[in-house]
């Protein structure tokens, strides 16, 4: 990587002397770099660049560049690649858009043993190493930029620059032909001038790298804030069950961020807002708040803004309370908020001793303050020291605390305002901005981020079978517990395996094979007895024809909340496991959460808790309380059947019925990577698997 962001030698082929066309500003910041290396600009209509002399060819150059720099039409580019390689350039930076076989293009450059950022790459840019290729200016800073869109990453540095964090490194990858988010990433770890990142990505090839890049830079101390858009359909590729359809592609990013120790946001405005508190601020431990705001109006829009974010406003600890009454005597609203009803315009000293109470309470995070500080100076010359000398007591109060005071101000760029984020505090115009950082911080700082085990792959678990038999025995061997069953294959006698077996009714009867069972009426519960099975049996075998039939013990325990739990291979960040509320409402609620797999029993038990459901599973209404730990064995168990076999694609099991007494799994869908070219129809009832999707399905999800 030093080739693309410290080389000793750069060539810009494309330079040219009009500042509408990239190759001006390739040429110009590469020139600003000449005391630290060599710089050869080539264009052969031209016989001097920005007063730099030229050269007509890539071959007049008096040596093989260790960065060779492309901004020509594309349709030159495959030429000049094959040239330059003949040459022995081994690093190509190629901003030119539109490249025939661009393909094609990265596979010679790569298999020369050469490395390529772009084609249609927007540039790269180190500020300590004095090295600009890219349109425009940067300012140099702290904060490191990697993006597939050059544009928005250019739009993240003006932001930046203005905020006063300026960019570290900037590396526009383009289409990732070669050189990857991830291993740019790694370069950052060790990076003394990069403080914290944000990557905007389209697509997340190779996801399970990104992840580990970034948790290698949240050990480094240095935060990772994610861009993305789009809600691709990758997650519903398996449409036959709920695990692949109520999932998105952000619902996996987001796991994946919670696993990296990672944030995703939505705008560039957003990553740079957060930046500033993550720069400056120390991080909230929880979600907890204090407010003091000018006014009562102030006071309960900020509450109300707080609390959409999730934070809480709670009443004031009775001592606190005390203590804020000891410098408030003519306040009439001594709560959370507190309402300063003129005390600030009286003492500006005020809010530096409400502060220092404020932070002094373990129950409380954070505190917001709200209004009109930070105009005082600006608005009454006279004020301005003692204003000043109020944000230097601030300042001393945060750093002898150690929590995070943030400023909702009236005033955008007041010496007030410089003044609080140099003593580490951020202020914002927004009380929105003050409230969405804040509840971003405390999320950040509650997801360090996790190591997921790494599993040995099993071969192929033998036999695998089909149909709803083989899920059974599958999940039940990792460990689920499952009802008692018998299976009735082509020639058994009903009632000589009944009678063989120790199953007590109500019975469930089920086909083993249809993919979908109550479409097809292959599913028959609540048998009260061996005449109503055989009646059962005897009727769907007339509709459906013979094959495998299972017949269960029927789970008749109260205060039972069905639950899903599924896992899939995602194509990107590979396993992960998902949980949700079951049955027959699991669409119409679409509550679930999941994460990279696999996971341990105190993460299943955190994924249980974070489901709208969670309350019906700990005593809704006087109801007793669910077996937790049983649920979450289950959700261990899949967890690891996901990640440690090389067949399985996706599993579910819906529902799993969980009671106070325990949980079993009462239904089960497993699909494998197997390609099936048999015809599997049976009597015209297609069989699991043979929907054109070249996997084999175990099994079939169906509410109970």
């Amino acid at each position: 990587m030093d080739r693309f962001f410290d080389p000793g030698s750069i060539a810009v082929l494309g330079a040219s002397n009009d500042p509408a066309k990239w190759g001006f500003w390739l040429s110009a910041g590469a020139l600003k770099g000449t005391h630290r290396r060599r710089v050869h600009l080539i264009n052969s209509r031209a016989a001097s660049i920005q007063a730099q002399p030229t050269f007509a060819r890539l071959a007049d150059l008096p040596e093989t560049p260790d960065l060779l720099v492309i901004s020509i039409p594309g349709t030159g580019v495959p030429a000049v690649v094959d040239e330059a390689l003949a040459l022995g350039v081994r690093a190509f930076l190629i901003i030119s858009a539109r490249v025939p076989g661009a393909a094609d293009v990265a596979q010679r450059i790569v298999s020369a043993g050469a490395r390529l950022i772009g084609p249609s790459s927007l540039g790269v840019v180190d500020s300590s190493n004095e090295l600009l290729l890219a349109w425009g200016n940067f300012t140099p800073g702290s904060l490191a930029v990697v993006t597939q869109s050059g544009q928005l990453g250019t739009d993240i540095a003006t932001l930046s620059a203005r905020s006063g964090l300026g960019i570290s490194r900037f590396a526009s990858i383009g289409g990732q032909s070669d050189v990857r988010a991830a291993e740019i990433l790694r370069t950052l770890v060790d990076d003394a001038d990069t403080a914290q990142v944000v990557l905007y990505l389209e697509s997340f090839t190779g996801g399970s790298a990104l992840v580990s890049a970034m948790q290698a830079l949240r050990a480094a101390g240095k935060p990772t804030m994610i861009l993305t858009t789009g809600q691709s359909d990758a997650g519903a590729r398996l449409a036959r069950s709920h695990t692949g359809s109520l999932t998105s592609a952000m619902d996996t990013v987001d796991a994946a961020c919670r696993a990296a120790g990672a944030i995703r946001l939505s705008t560039p405005g957003e990553a740079v807002e957060l930046a500033g508190v993550l720069a400056t601020s120390w991080l909230p431990a929880g979600r907890r708040i204090a407010i003091i705001s000018d006014s009562g109006g102030q006071g309960a829009i900020a509450a109300d803004r707080a609390e959409s974010h999730g934070l809480r406003v709670d009443v004031l600890d009775a001592a606190t309370r005390a203590r804020v009454e000891g410098h408030l005597p003519q306040a009439g609203h001594i709560d959370n908020p507190i309402d300063l009803d003129g005390a600030g315009e009286a003492d500006l000293s005020v809010h530096s001793r409400l502060v220092d109470e404020l932070l002094a309470d373990e129950t409380i995070d954070a505190v917001i303050l709200s209004g009109y500080f930070g105009c005082y100076g600006e608005d009454i010359p006279a004020l301005l020291e003692a204003e000043l000398t109020e944000v230097d007591r601030l300042g001393q109060t945060v750093r002898g605390h150690r929590k995070p005071l943030i400023v909702h101000s009236m005033s955008a760029d007041s010496r007030a305002v410089a003044a609080l984020w140099e003593n580490s505090i951020p202020v914002y115009t927004s009380i929105e901005s003050v409230m969405r950082v804040v509840a971003r911080a405390g999320f950040y700082a509650a997801h360090a981020g996790r190591i997921t085990e790494a599993l040995e792959q099993s071969g192929p678990v033998t036999p695998w079978g089909t149909g709803y038999g083989a899920a059974r025995d599958t999940i039940s061997s990792a460990g689920v517990p499952v009802p008692r069953a018998v299976t009735l294959n082509h020639g058994s006698e009903l009632a000589e395996v009944l009678a063989a077996s120790d199953l007590t009714p109500p019975f469930v009867l089920k086909a083993g094979w249809p993919a979908h069972k109550t479409e097809l009426g292959a599913i028959a519960l609540g048998l009260p007895d061996a005449a109503a099975l055989e009646h059962a049996h005897a009727e769907m075998v007339a509709r459906l024809g013979e094959g495998e039939y299972i017949v269960e013990e029927m789970d008749t325990r109260d205060d039972a909340v069905e639950i899903l739990v599924g896992g899939r291979q995602d194509e990107n960040f590979g396993p992960i496991v998902m949980v949700g509320a079951g049955g027959t409402e699991t669409e119409l609620y679409g509550d679930t959460w999941l994460e990279l797999a696999p996971v341990s029993h105190a993460e299943a038990l955190d994924m249980v808790s974070r489901l709208t459901c969670y309350r019906l599973l700990t005593g809704w209404r006087g109801r007793s309380a669910a077996d937790l730990d049983e649920l979450a064995e289950i959700i261990v168990s899949v967890s690891r059947l996901i990640a440690g076999s090389n067949e399985i694609q996706e599993i579910e099991i819906n529902p799993v019925r969980v009671t106070p007494v325990g949980a079993l799994a009462v239904d089960a869908l497993v699909v494998t990577s197997r390609d099936d070219d048999s015809d599997n129809t049976h009597d015209g009832v297609r069989e699991s698997g043979d929907d054109g999707s070249g996997s084999d399905s175990i099994g079939e999800k169906e509410p109970r």
